[in-house]
């Protein structure tokens, strides 16, 4: 008999860089954790709203069911661990709650196109290639794979499901799984969900030098990017990579030449950042 499948919305994040919390953010007039939640119900059994423990009472979650982080500062992979602890005999249909641009159709697409042999299906990122796991499917099996990776003293998803050799999809919208991580990122998105016009995505080619091609952990990559000018790409940037240096402190070039931070952007514009020498 097929394991059920079960939905987890993960809203234990901290949301740092938003300044407010993620999950309470509204669009069309309901939270971000409600939309997901929504999202979720056609698919599942039963859906739930991963949490720290210090979030339990909150008003924006106290309304779904819950389960509670077990493990401490490791993100978003604890949450999914505790579901899996919860209830070892499901599979886990696994969601950022910071996906307002998510649709129905590329969930839908997900749950058709997965594989119940592999470990887990996952779609590929359409900015980088690499596996996006907080809209994935988890099946039962990957949980002690999960847990030992964990007990290794490793805590990023993403890199537990390369080495998982997870079922790996294209995703049919290319913005599907932006996720929302700073003020900016939160007008854009309202602006798209309400129609209001904004600049079309561009295709550009970026380079990292010293301490940003360490942080970014390549030399150069290919995106596309709704970004008008090279301050906004750097904070779109900034929100997938663990970059440190603020943008005051890097200089920046387009197409050769020393460029202002609000020097409009161009579909295929080459787009250069380069910290201070000693990286600091």
């Amino acid at each position: 008999m097929d394991a059920p499948l079960y939905g987890l919305v993960l809203a234990g994040g901290r949301s740092t860089r938003m300044g407010r919390d993620k999950a309470a953010l509204r669009y069309a007039g309901r939270t971000q954790l409600e939309r997901a939640m929504a999202l979720l119900a056609p698919h599942v059994a039963r859906a739930y709203v991963s949490v720290r423990r210090d979030q339990h009472a909150d008003a924006v979650r106290a309304r779904f069911p819950q389960i509670q982080d077990r493990l401490e500062g490791l993100g978003p992979i604890a949450g999914i661990l505790a579901a899996q602890e919860e209830h070892p005999e499901a599979a886990w249909l696994v969601l950022a709650c910071d996906l307002p641009l998510l649709d129905a159709a590329t969930l839908a697409h997900l749950l058709a196109s997965r594989d119940r042999a592999a470990l887990a299906s996952a779609y590929r990122s359409s900015h980088d290639g690499l596996p996006e796991p907080l809209c994935a499917i988890y099946e039962p099996r990957s949980r002690a794979a999960l847990a030992d990776y964990v007990a290794r003293g490793r805590d990023c998803p993403r890199k537990f499901l390369i080495n998982a050799g997870a079922h790996l999809l294209e995703e049919p919208n290319p913005r599907a799984l932006d996720n929302i991580n700073t003020p900016t990122e939160y007008g854009s998105a309202t602006d798209t969900l309400t129609g209001t016009p904004m600049t079309q995505p561009k295709h550009l080619h970026v380079q990292y030098y010293a301490l940003l091609r360490e942080q970014a952990g390549r030399r150069e990559e290919s995106l596309h990017s709704g970004a008008a000018d090279p301050r906004a790409l750097y904070a779109e940037l900034a929100a997938r990579y663990p970059f440190t240096l603020d943008p005051q402190v890097l200089r920046v070039a387009v197409n050769a030449e020393f460029a202002d931070w609000s020097t409009p952007l161009n579909d295929g514009d080459t787009v250069v950042f380069i910290p201070p020498v000693a990286g600091g």
